[in-house]
């Protein structure tokens, strides 16, 4: 009876001590493992990428930005009627001192049939696809012909109170005059034309609403102001 009992003690201390052991020994595990690795609690920040022209513009030459024609529905669309309202809300705000200037790489420009036949209007589209505002001031440097390189007249009465300013995504717009329609006028054929914005030397090559091109007649051309909407009388040129 003696003999069992203290074989039952025996048995008892080695089982403490197998469990001593290897919790000391997961212990040790465990220290290991926190010295030997660190946990950084810094956001992953994904990489810088370089800003490229909007989708649908290629650039085709050094300080070129070719910009794809919209066709005459989406005249209707975007811009409505000649002299009437167009779509409205697309401005983002006062422009500051810090709201950078838009650029040709800021925005996409395409043209679109306004009324006709015969068609006398187009207008111009500037889509903000930067990702930030932009303050797009003035009106649009156009150059139909090569054999004229003076820029069409801008039109003083469509000049908004203060500088469109264009959220991202937000359009503006430009309406321009190319003829008086008539069958005598000294009219030229136009299949894409060059526009540079205010205060960018970068030119954008713009692609000639229609199949077959536009009918331009340099000494009748005009052009409006960039506005966030057409306006009765002010764009009634």
């Amino acid at each position: 009876m003696n003999t069992l009992h203290l074989s039952m003690n025996t048995l008892h201390r080695s089982t403490l001590l197998a469990v001593a052991g290897t919790a000391l020994a997961l212990s040790l595990t465990a220290c290991q493992s926190d010295s030997g690795s660190t946990t950084s609690s810094r956001p992953t920040t994904a990489a810088t990428v370089a800003s490229s022209p909007a989708a649908g513009a290629t650039t085709a030459a050094k300080g070129t930005v070719t910009s794809d024609a919209a066709g005459p529905a989406a005249s209707a669309r975007s811009a409505g009627t000649k002299g009437s309202t167009g779509a409205t809300g697309s401005t983002g705000g006062r422009g500051t001192a810090s709201t950078p200037a838009c650029t040709a790489r800021d925005v996409r420009v395409t043209a679109a049939t306004q009324d006709g036949p015969p068609y006398t209007h187009i207008v111009l589209t500037a889509r903000n696809t930067s990702g930030h505002s932009c303050r797009l001031a003035g009106f649009p440097h156009l150059q139909f012909l090569e054999s004229h390189k003076q820029d069409v007249p801008a039109v003083a009465k469509s000049k908004p109170a203060t500088p469109v300013v264009l959220t991202a995504g937000a359009p503006a717009y430009a309406l321009v005059k190319l003829s008086d329609g008539g069958v005598d006028e000294d009219n030229e054929p136009v299949s894409a034309f060059s526009l540079q914005l205010e205060g960018d030397s970068t030119v954008i090559a713009v692609t000639a609403p229609g199949s077959d091109g536009m009918a331009v007649d340099p000494a009748k051309a005009l052009t409006g102001y960039w506005t966030p909407e057409l306006r009765n009388g002010a764009d009634d040129f």
